[in-house]
């Protein structure tokens, strides 16, 4: 059942979002109550901007802003379009790192070249640069494609690490890694593989979960049977081992594979794009091995294409839903 805004940002309210005043308020970090959808919408050039969209259970969710841009793609971009926002939470609690493909879709599927970073204090407002590699890096003029970067902390290297797939020339296209530097700016050193796949098939969509100890990883195959796979690791920057079956519960085509942690919970929503049919699929999932499919229980007042999303607190979410509530406001 669909809600309106205002009754949305009733149940923000009785969440606690309305915070009371700092002084008030505990020293510990807030629980995470509520969620964040960072998404694009489709191929258009207009729609090839980062959207805003809030949750309280996970399942439900509705748009800020009349579901327009929430960043202006011109603004932040070489290209003039972004697509695949991956947003994740710093290792500090309180900062927030946002990465895009840098692209406009009608210029081609091998068009791009490049990717932007974006950080912020408050979810609101977001410092951002753009990275061309063919500009960054020698001996890049095989290079095809970057697409669908994300970000995950390295706790031993005391980095951010950012991820991505990249197609140089006939090649298939390959997960790459490199570390950020300090102010998320740019990327530090060279580009390495971060996962081989043992049939040399295209992988794109890279999702690193870490969970006890392990990091999995999951991806889209093309080439040799088109579907979700998932290769695990001890460690973040290599050794990864292809299981076997495919993990998306559908027939239909997907891509942009996601994944979060529930809020008061162990059990993780692994979550696909089905591009074909206008709509995403969400699992639930305990082991990260297997998969029941909650599509039932999920509506949205929008069409997303490839997106993340990330649990928030109520103050934040508060936050978001005051500054865009209404259509309009279009963030430069």
């Amino acid at each position: 059942m669909k809600r309106p805004l205002h009754l949305f940002l009733l149940l923000l309210s009785a969440l606690g979002a309305w915070a009371a005043p700092a002084t008030a308020r505990p020293l510990k970090a807030d629980p995470t109550s509520a969620y964040l959808f960072a998404y694009f919408t489709g191929n258009d050039i207009k729609e090839e901007a980062i959207r805003f969209a809030l949750s309280t259970d996970g399942y439900r969710y509705r748009a800020l802003n009349g579901n327009q841009p929430v960043i202006s793609s011109a603004a932040i971009s070489e290209t003039g379009g972004v697509r695949d926002p991956h947003i994740m939470r710093g290792a500090d609690g309180k900062t927030f790192y946002l990465v895009a493909t840098d692209m406009v879709s009608a210029k081609g599927w091998s068009s791009n070249r490049g990717m932007v970073l974006l950080k912020s204090k408050d979810l609101v407002n977001w410092t951002h640069s753009a990275i061309n590699f063919q500009k960054r890096y020698a001996e890049q003029e095989n290079l095809k494609r970057v697409w669908a970067p994300q970000t995950i902390y390295d706790p031993q290297a005391k980095k951010y690490l950012v991820y991505f797939s990249l197609q140089y020339g006939s090649e298939p296209d390959k997960i790459y890694y490199a570390y950020a530097n300090k102010d998320f700016t740019d990327l530090e050193g060279e580009p390495k593989q971060l996962f081989f796949s043992p049939t040399n098939g295209s992988c794109i969509d890279g999702d690193i979960v870490a969970k006890d100890g392990k990091y999995y990883l999951f991806f889209k195959t093309e080439g040799q049977g088109n579907g979700i796979k998932i290769a695990v690791s001890d460690k973040l920057t290599g050794g990864y081992v292809l299981r076997d079956p495919y993990v998306q519960q559908t027939k239909d085509p997907v891509e942009g594979a996601g994944t979060f942690k529930l809020n008061k919970s162990n059990d993780y929503i692994l979550m696909y794009d089905l591009y074909t049919k206008g709509k995403y699929q969400f699992t639930r999932t305990s082991d990260l091995q297997h998969f029941t499919v909650v599509d039932k229980d999920i509506s949205m007042d929008f069409h997303p294409r490839h997106g993340t999303v990330l649990p928030i607190t109520a103050a934040e979410a508060a936050r978001l839903a005051k500054r865009w509530s209404s259509p309009g406001g279009d963030l430069g």
